[in-house]
C-alpha cells in the first residue's frame, strides 16, 4: 500500500488543533502577563516573582503517573483528561480577565499558577494521546502538524495578544483567549480513540515504578538517555544568546530582531517542522536524526559569518531562516523518536520523563553561555556550539539498530 494511503489525514489535522490548544496558555502566564503587569506599573520585583508560576512545566513528570493510572468516566483514557484540562483552562483564563494586577495581585498570581498547572497537565496527556494515536508512518507528519499548531498558538497568545490588548484592553484580550481555549474542546470531541489494546497500570505505585522499570530494562537505555540530553544541546546553547548577539554585538534594532528573528524565524520554524515531519516518513528515523542533527550544527556556524561580516540584513535573514528551518526539522525527528520510545501502557509518564530529561540538559548548560562569550568572543562562540552538537549526532551510531526497531 502507498505510504500516503496509510496516513489518516483527519487524525493529523486534529493533532494540529490539539497543538494549538497546548501552545495557547503558555504566553498567557509568561510574556503576555508580564506585559499586562508592566502596563499597569507593577514593580519589577513583583513581575520577577510571577515568573515562578511556570514551575509546573518543569515538574509535570511528578503527577504524570496519575494520568496513566486513572481513566475518567467519559471520552476514553486520554481524551477525558484533555477535555477536563481544557475546561479548567477556560475557567481560569476567563477568571483572570475580571481581575486587576493592581488590586488583586495575589489572586492573579494564584490563578496564573492554576493556568500553568492545568496547561502542564494538558501537555502531559496531549503528548500521551499523540504517542498512542499515531502509527509509525504517521509520526513525522503528525509531529510536524502538531508543532505548527503549537507555534501558531504561541504567536496568537504572545505577539497577537499584546497587539490586541493595545486596541481593546487586557481584560477583553484574556477573555478572547479563554474562548479560543473553549473552541479547542470541539477538536477533542472529534478526535478518535487510539486503536489497540492498552493495559493501564493497576495501582498508582505501578504507574510510577513500571514505566521506569520498562525503560531501564531495555538494551542501550543509558545511551538513549545520553542521546536525549545531547541531541538538541548545541542548538539550544546557541539560541540562548542569539537575541543579545543580534542587538548588542551586530547592532540591529529591537524592531529588526522582532521582524526578522521572531517573524521570519517563526515562519521558518513552522516550515522546518512540516518539512522534517514529511522527511521522517521518507528517510526513516535514524537517517532523519543524523542529517537534521548535522544541519543543526552547521546552522550555528552561519551566525559566525554574521559576527565576522557585521551588520547585514541579507546575512541576518539567511542565518535566521537556516537556523530555524534546521531546528524545526530536528525537533520533528527528535519528538518522533521520543514517541517511538514510549510504551503505550505508560506513555504519559514516559514521555513526560523523556521531555523533562531533554530540557534538564539545556537548562543546566545555558546559564554558562554568557561567561563563554566573555572568554572567547562571539566569533569563536558559535563554532563551539556547533562542536557541542556533534556528540549528540555521533551517539546515534551505536543506537542505530535500536532506533530502526522503534
Amino acid at each position: 500500500m502507498n505510504d500516503e494511503l496509510e496516513i489518516n489525514f483527519k487524525k493529523i489535522a486534529i493533532l494540529g488543533f490539539l497543538g494549538f490548544s497546548s501552545g495557547l496558555p503558555l504566553a498567557l502566564t509568561g510574556g503576555t502577563l508580564q506585559g499586562w503587569m508592566a502596563a499597569y506599573g507593577i514593580d519589577i520585583r513583583t513581575i520577577g516573582l510571577f515568573s515562578a508560576v511556570a514551575l509546573p512545566y518543569s515538574l509535570k513528570v511528578i503527577w504524570s503517573p496519575v494520568m496513566d493510572r486513572f481513566i475518567l468516566p467519559f471520552l476514553g483514557r486520554r481524551r477525558g483528561w484533555i477535555l477536563l484540562t481544557q475546561i479548567l483552562l477556560f475557567i481560569f483564563i476567563s477568571s483572570v480577565a475580571i481581575l486587576s494586577p493592581l488590586k488583586t495581585p495575589l489572586l492573579l498570581g494564584t490563578l496564573a499558577l492554576c493556568i500553568s498547572f492545568s496547561s502542564a497537565s494538558q501537555d502531559i496527556v496531549v503528548d500521551a494521546y499523540r504517542t498512542d494515536i499515531l502509527t509509525e508512518k504517521e509520526r513525522g507528519p503528525g509531529v510536524g502538524t502538531f508543532l505548527t499548531g503549537y507555534r501558531i498558538a504561541m504567536l496568537t497568545s504572545g505577539a497577537g495578544a499584546m497587539v490586541m490588548a493595545g486596541k481593546i484592553g487586557w481584560e477583553k484580550t484574556y477573555l478572547i483567549m479563554a474562548f479560543l481555549m473553549l473552541f479547542c474542546v470541539l477538536w477533542t470531541l472529534l478526535a478518535e480513540e487510539p486503536e489497540g489494546k492498552i493495559q493501564p497500570p493497576k495501582t498508582l505505585q505501578d504507574a510510577v515504578i513500571l514505566p521506569l522499570k520498562d525503560f531501564l530494562s531495555r538494551k542501550s537505555a543509558v545511551l538513549f538517555l545520553l542521546f536525549i540530553i545531547l541531541y538538541k544541546l548545541g542548538d539550544a546553547y546557541a539560541a540562548s544568546l542569539t537575541t543579545a548577539f543580534f542587538i548588542k554585538e551586530v547592532g540591529f534594532s529591537a524592531s529588526d530582531v522582532g521582524a526578522i528573528n521572531k517573524g521570519i524565524g517563526l515562519i521558518s520554524l513552522i516550515a522546518g517542522a512540516m518539512l522534517g515531519g514529511a522527511l521522517v516518513s521518507k528517510l526513516g528515523l535514524f537517517r532523519s536524526l543524523f542529517f537534521f542533527g548535522i544541519l543543526q550544527a552547521i546552522s550555528n556556524l552561519s551566525f559566525t559569518l554574521l559576527a565576522i561580516y557585521g551588520k547585514s540584513y541579507i546575512l541576518f535573514a539567511i542565518s535566521v531562516i537556516f537556523e530555524n528551518l534546521s531546528g524545526g526539522m530536528g525537533s520533528s525527528a527528535f519528538i518522533s523518536l521520543l514517541m517511538g520510545m514510549c510504551n503505550k501502557n505508560y506513555s504519559a509518564t514516559q514521555y513526560a520523563l523523556f521531555s523533562s530529561i531533554a530540557s534538564f540538559g539545556r537548562t543546566l548548560i545555558s546559564p554558562t553561555s554568557g561567561f563563554l562569550v566573555e572568554k572567547v568572543g562571539w566569533i569563536a562562540f558559535f563554532p563551539i556550539t556547533a562542536l557541542i552538537a556533534i556528540p549528540g549526532v555521533l551517539i546515534l551510531f551505536p543506537l542505530k539498530k535500536e532506533i530502526e526497531r522503534l
